[in-house]
């Protein structure tokens, strides 16, 4: 028995020594970081440059791996499901993959906080509330008001049923106690002309996709939809102060890796990545693609996701959205 305890205390002490030294001596060979979309979307365009600037300081190429497919929801099970926890398989997800997708859809093939871990935030992606020209509303509280007084008839769209553009126009109803008619369509792109064209009266959409549109005349910006103006467009108000109090709506992006990833890996990274998005080059790239370098601890990643998470099981509740 004695002789069984001390080989157990020895591997345990090995263990504990080990630990640290893995993460010293990572990465030893290339990383992949799963992209659960096509390229040339905004998630890609952040991981590409995330990947580029982790190859240059970690000494070990970053291969980013496009998993397109099922709304994302595909390359984000690889990275969940099917790869190992050695710090070797990372996935950038956002809230769509990770906070809205368990609200919406039962069928889920993995649960966020147990089969990956958070490591860091990379960005944010600022979403307008935009109106057609011949809208009577000019502001937030005319629109909530314009609602009001014509409940259901005032017709917005989203780039599908479960897109960020739907479920942040659904957690403005819910906040502003309005009902609004909803209208898919198959991506933000033909909502944004079915805006311009007047067969749309509302749309939430990224800043950069929709501020070149309204300099046509045919759209009104009314508001931001996060908790804080965007840099971008310091002169457009957000939703929350512009009538709806309390309402902080962003699409963001965030480093994951499988769950059970060893923590000093996980630290190492998030080291890495905030001192990435403090780089002038990425700060200009990521505004050229309408993003916002935002970046946090792993623990304080893990707790948005325990905020957001419960949050968007009531709104779906509340407007019934399923996808599966």
């Amino acid at each position: 028995m004695k002789h069984t305890a001390r080989h157990a205390l020895a591997a345990a002490t090995v263990l504990a020594l080990s630990a640290p030294a893995t993460a010293q001596n990572y990465p030893a060979k290339p990383i992949r970081l799963i992209v659960p979309s096509a390229p040339g979307g905004g998630t890609d365009i952040a991981a590409r440059l995330i990947a580029q600037g982790l190859t240059e300081s970690l000494g070990q190429a970053v291969v980013v791996d496009n998993r397109g497919g099922a709304g994302g929801i595909a390359g984000v099970t690889v990275a969940a499901k099917l790869s190992a926890p050695d710090g070797y398989t990372l996935v950038l997800g956002s809230n769509g993959h990770l906070s809205f997708a368990s609200a919406i859809n039962p069928k889920l093939p993995y649960d966020p906080q147990k089969d990956l871990t958070p490591i860091s935030l990379v960005a944010n992606q600022p979403f307008v509330l935009a109106v057609n020209s011949a809208v009577p509303a000019n502001s937030i509280r005319e629109l909530v008001a314009l609602a009001k007084s014509k409940p259901g008839d005032i017709t917005y769209g989203s780039g599908g049923t479960g897109s960020a553009s739907h479920l942040g126009v659904e957690l403005f109803q819910y906040k502003a106690g309005i009902k609004l008619m909803h209208i898919p369509y198959k991506g933000t792109g033909p909502g944004m002309s079915a805006l311009m064209s007047g067969e749309l009266q509302l749309l939430m959409a990224g800043l950069a996709t929709v501020l070149p549109q309204a300099k046509s005349g045919k759209i009104k910006v009314l508001a931001v939809s996060g908790v804080q103006r965007s840099r971008m467009a310091p002169e457009v108000p957000t939703v929350a102060e512009a009538g709806v109090p309390g309402y902080d709506f962003n699409v963001w992006y965030g480093m994951m890796a499988p769950g059970g990833t060893a923590r000093p890996i996980v630290l190492k990274l998030a080291g890495e990545i905030g001192r990435l998005l403090k780089a002038p080059v990425v700060l200009e790239r990521f505004a050229v693609a309408g993003l916002e370098p935002v970046s946090n601890t792993p623990d304080e990643f893990a707790a948005l996701l325990q905020r957001e998470i419960p949050a968007w099981h009531k709104i779906a509740k509340a407007a019934n959205i399923r996808v599966e």
